[in-house]
């Protein structure tokens, strides 16, 4: 068995590309559209999956957005996805600085969680050991829930 992808719906495709891709840096892979059954499927992968993801496909985000206005709700009940950030704090700089609300910063050096814009629950883990806990995270209060 191998793990292929995990699928989230989305209700406006553009501010999802945005997040996913220009934010969170992901970069897509492949998509399709039908027309008879009204969606499109933006599949992702994360950067440093790149030689895997030609080589053998390495798991993907299937961004499913349907044509049809739906309103989603739940994003929680979805639970999260998952990335591992070379550098936790630089990180979650980087998506401050583009606008992105850090829900749980990452006070201990090794935990933090965004939204989507679907409310998708995104957590960053630390590769390797924790960092030092530093200013301003360890200050920082939560925002929301993730």
């Amino acid at each position: 068995m191998r793990f292929l992808h995990t699928m989230v719906r989305v209700r406006d495709l553009d501010e999802s590309l945005d997040f996913y891709c220009n934010k969170l840096g992901l970069i897509e892979s492949h998509r399709m559209s039908s027309d008879s059954g009204r969606f499109t499927l933006v599949h992702l992968y994360a950067p440093l999956d790149d030689a895997q993801a030609k080589v053998m496909q390495a798991p993907l985000l299937e961004l499913t957005y349907n044509w049809d206005t739906e309103n989603y709700t739940g994003g929680r009940n979805f639970g999260h996805l998952a990335f591992e950030a070379d550098d936790i704090y630089d990180t979650c700089r980087k998506l401050m600085d583009a606008g992105i609300v850090i829900n749980r910063p990452p006070r201990d050096g090794r935990m933090a969680f965004v939204r989507s814009p679907d409310a998708i629950s995104i957590e960053f883990l630390q590769k390797g050991e924790p960092l030092p806990p530093e200013e301003p995270w360890l200050s920082m209060q939560n925002i929301g829930s993730w």
